[in-house]
């Protein structure tokens, strides 16, 4: 395809690769693109030309912007995968107002701020145990496997009322449908076999109700609020989020610090609430892991950033590439703990922003402050350059950290 923009080479092909040794930064293909231009075409799989947007500021202004939607059915919506993939069976997230909001609301409580604060008790023993596990072995030991996944995994099935024990089954199933090679038969037979074990799980939340989350919607459910099925699409979408994105960034944080242990000791170091806080804003902005690119329709004309984006015509904004925007973040490159950081968009922006943010945060501030304190001769087992990092999945991180001590 020939297709070019204001005169300029043909369009570049989206995602575009990372650069070998450099695991940390956005591709720099895409920070050459956000270089040279704060809106460019780019080309999908499907051939498809949204516009790809690199500058924080433009970024913050159509996640905001009424005109710009998420539903899923807009035409020009920039799928990553074919229709029937996985997608069409919407979440809220994919919706616009009113029907997002209404869904929305339906689970906002369980992570409001002084609900997650009040858990806070319950993860740090949660962290302390697995520590405690740790280091009851010789080492070295996969921190993935110990540690970065059990944290966030225990604590979202105990929040939504599913087994632990199966955890096993929605983690592998999660991790079909979040990766971006996967093909389409698998993410759907994997989508379908986890609408249908939260299907079952409500029915037995309907007939033994308990203090939980998928107990509440089940309650939506009889009251006519939400049907069953979107009750289980709802049970999925907060059974992945909540533990895959958070195992991700326990696991990456540490290897960023563990490559930066001038920061790392400022953490280490400290028992200062504030800072530890502070710390992992800066991690967020650092490695703002969700790498899909937040995929949005314009409804009507747009004039942004020097260029009018067209009703009908897709979005893409990378929020790794918006957070590393030298216009926002001083010597964004650089992971300075010291830093301000705040105003990232690692959670989106808006009304579509991250409705677990507030339990991540906690999570992430009880194990940077746990971990490196109660283990802190940890170290790597094994070279950066031979680690298992996710190229392949819309959630970036590592298959494996193996470490020691």
């Amino acid at each position: 395809m020939a297709d070019t923009l204001a005169g300029t080479a043909a369009v570049p092909e989206y995602p575009m690769a990372r650069a070998a040794g450099c695991p940390f930064d956005p591709p720099p293909d895409l920070t050459a693109q956000q270089g040279e231009g704060r809106l460019v075409k780019v080309r999908l799989w499907d051939g498809s030309t949204p516009w790809l947007v690199t500058r924080y500021e433009d970024q913050r202004a159509l996640l905001l912007d009424p005109r710009v939607s998420a539903d899923i059915t807009r035409p020009g919506y920039p799928l990553q995968v074919a229709a029937g993939g996985g997608e069409n069976n919407a979440s809220f997230i994919l919706m616009d107002d009113p029907e997002h909001a209404r869904l929305r609301r339906m689970v906002t409580a369980p992570f409001a701020i002084k609900r997650v604060e009040a858990m806070r008790p319950g993860v740090q023993k949660i962290v302390d145990d697995l520590i405690d596990d740790m280091l009851a072995k010789s080492g070295p030991v996969d921190l993935v496997e110990a540690f970065a996944l059990p944290v966030p995994s225990l604590v979202i099935c105990q929040m939504l009322g599913v087994p632990y024990e199966d955890h096993d089954f929605f983690q592998e199933n999660s991790r079909l449908l979040i990766k971006r090679d996967a093909a389409m038969e698998d993410r759907m037979t994997a989508h379908g076999r986890l609408i249908a074990y939260l299907d079952e799980l409500m029915g037995e939340k309907m007939a033994r109700p308990a203090d939980d989350l998928l107990s509440g919607l089940v309650e939506r459910v009889r009251s006519g609020e939400l049907s069953r099925s979107e009750s289980a699409r709802m049970g999925v979408l907060l059974l992945i989020a909540g533990h895959e994105t958070t195992a991700n960034m326990i696991a990456l944080g540490t290897l960023a610090l563990l490559e930066h242990p001038e920061q790392l000791a400022l953490l280490r170091d400290t028992d200062d609430p504030k800072r530890v806080a502070a710390a992992v804003e800066e991690l967020l902005r650092y490695l703002t892991i969700v790498h899909n690119g937040r995929r949005r329709a314009a409804l009507e004309d747009i004039e942004i950033g020097g260029q009018t984006i067209q009703a009908g015509e897709g979005m893409v904004m990378p929020n790794d590439l918006a957070n590393r925007d030298p216009a926002a973040f001083a010597d964004p490159d650089r992971l300075d703990l010291r830093r301000d950081a705040r105003r990232h968009i690692a959670f989106g922006f808006g009304v579509h922003q991250c409705l677990g943010q507030p339990l991540a945060r906690m999570e992430l501030q009880v194990v940077y402050s746990t971990l490196y304190r109660r283990i802190p001769t940890l170290k790597l087992a094994a070279p950066v350059e031979s680690l298992p990092f996710k190229h392949d999945g819309s959630v970036y991180g590592v298959y494996e950290l193996p470490v020691t001590w």
